[in-house]
């Protein structure tokens, strides 16, 4: 997505390493970019229904605190200042977390962050709202019971991908440049690839999670972001320790935004059209995705056409996935399931069928394909792929009409495979098709990878890669 970097643009539209760098420099204030963006927001809101909630006071309030430390040359982080917006599966302090369900309940307290909203909160950050999603995170599209549908900024007729359909279409409208999402099976990143924004699923651990997710290890928490320089400077924030996940990896070592300018000179890359699977990827995409790849060469990097020697993990994701579901309804009563998503209450009921030993092959077959992958990285140091085969859709569909899919997951086969095997991937935008929707390319690494993914993706923002038009303006 192209965005002005220049003090003459608005400043809803600027990136948050604009915004920080004009802080500094005393051009303008966390307070007039706040203004900006929420008026931005209320806009987006109207246009595509991506919030669940706008805090325009509390905004106001923390851009207040944020303006008097950069006055005083003390701002609190990398981020103080600038505006953010939280997908509504995270927990937020002083914000219901509703989680697009009828079922959950508007009653307080609402007194803890998760994790990742927490080191944005210690680094100054400025919170704009709560973005949709759908009813528990479940599928790739964002339609809820509770909210509605989530429309796409470049036409609101057609999905903004999901599950965190919100916020992709809150940052490529200016509402806020920085946005928290969760992505389980492509969340980010495939509302990245259809909103034409930028979206990073880190190495498992790397950005600690909590409360720990009903779908167990399959689901990340990652930037969405503008470009992949302003994702570099999140993850430096938001993968701070937390002690209440477990699971969490050890702190990094240095910066991941200092590391972005690292030469591609000799870096080893393997282009996969359909990762062998003869999946059905439109033409548009296929073109501009090879012509995003012809970049990379061109940047220095040795491409080779290869496919990972894998086979497509579907049914395997689906017993996990499904497992997760029935568990996150499990206490649900009669009543309260009668108020569920249709598609939901139907995967959970399977998902509510399958052994332990159903899902103990499932997590058989999903380590056979990590140690795939390690094989395939110890030739190759990047994956290239389409992020999805297709543009966005009509809105309110699971799937897209005539396709022969029944789930989600039939149309976005680059995506799940790699929260399997727990590797960090991106997606960022590479071109749009013939109705001017966004086409997405997606750079997937070895695990612990994660600068090289983010250097990668900034080298071709770099080469103007990702310049394509801006949605229409809200």
């Amino acid at each position: 997505m192209t965005t002005d970097p220049t003090p003459t643009a608005s400043l809803a539209d600027l990136t948050a390493t604009r915004l920080t760098a004009g802080y500094a420099a005393g051009e303008f204030s966390p307070v007039e970019a706040a203004l900006a963006v929420l008026e931005r927001a209320e806009a987006a809101q109207a246009r595509t229904n991506c919030f669940t909630r706008i805090a325009a006071d509390e905004a106001l309030a923390e851009a207040k605190e944020s303006a008097e430390r950069w006055r005083s040359g003390t701002p609190a982080g990398p981020v103080d200042g600038v505006p953010v917006t939280v997908k509504d599966i995270l927990l937020m302090r002083g914000a219901p977390t509703l989680r697009g369900s009828l079922t959950s309940r508007e009653e307080g307290p609402f007194d803890e962050d998760a994790p990742s909203v927490a080191r944005l909160r210690e680094s100054g950050a400025v919170f704009v709202g709560k973005t949709t999603t759908p009813e528990f995170g479940w599928k790739g599209v964002t339609d809820s019971p509770r909210h509605g549908v989530t429309g796409n900024p470049y036409d609101p007729r057609r999905t903004a991908g999901g599950s965190s359909g919100g916020s992709a279409a809150a940052v490529a409208l200016g509402a806020g440049p920085l946005s928290l999402g969760t992505d389980g099976g492509g969340s980010v990143r495939i509302p990245a690839s259809f909103c034409g924004i930028f979206a990073f699923k880190a190495t498992y651990g790397r950005v600690p999670h909590y409360p720990a997710s009903p779908f167990g290890t399959l689901a990340h928490v990652g930037p969405m972001t503008r470009d992949a320089a302003d994702a570099a400077l999140m993850l430096d924030v938001i993968c701070g320790p937390d002690r209440r996940d477990w699971s969490q990896l050890a702190p990094v070592t240095g910066s991941f935004r200092a590391a972005l300018d690292e030469p591609l000179a000799e870096l080893r890359v393997a282009f996969s059209p359909s990762l062998g699977w003869a999946v059905p990827v439109a033409a548009e995409v296929a073109a501009a995705v090879r012509e995003a790849v012809g970049r990379l060469a061109a940047l220095g990097a040795v491409v080779e056409e290869i496919d990972p020697d894998i086979a497509d993990p579907v049914e395997a994701f689906h017993t996990l996935w499904f497992s997760g579901a029935a568990r996150v309804v499990q206490h649900l009563d009669a009543a309260q399931r009668a108020l569920l998503d249709p598609g939901l209450l139907e995967i959970c009921e399977r998902g509510a069928r399958y052994s332990a030993l159903d899902y103990l092959a499932a997590v058989d077959t999903r380590m056979a394909l990590g140690q795939a992958m390690g094989r395939f990285h110890s030739a190759y140091d990047l994956l290239v792929t389409p992020t999805e085969p297709i543009t966005a859709f009509e809105a309110g569909a699971e799937v897209p009409a005539g396709s022969g899919h029944t789930r989600w997951t039939g149309w976005t086969p680059f995506t799940y495979p790699f929260n399997m095997t727990q590797q960090p991937a991106a997606s960022l935008p590479c071109g749009v098709d013939g109705a001017g929707l966004p086409i997405g390319v997606q750079l997937v690494g070895a695990r612990h990878a994660d600068a090289l993914v983010l250097r990668a993706a900034h080298a071709l923002y770099g080469a103007g890669a990702a310049e394509i038009p801006a949605p229409p303006a809200p």
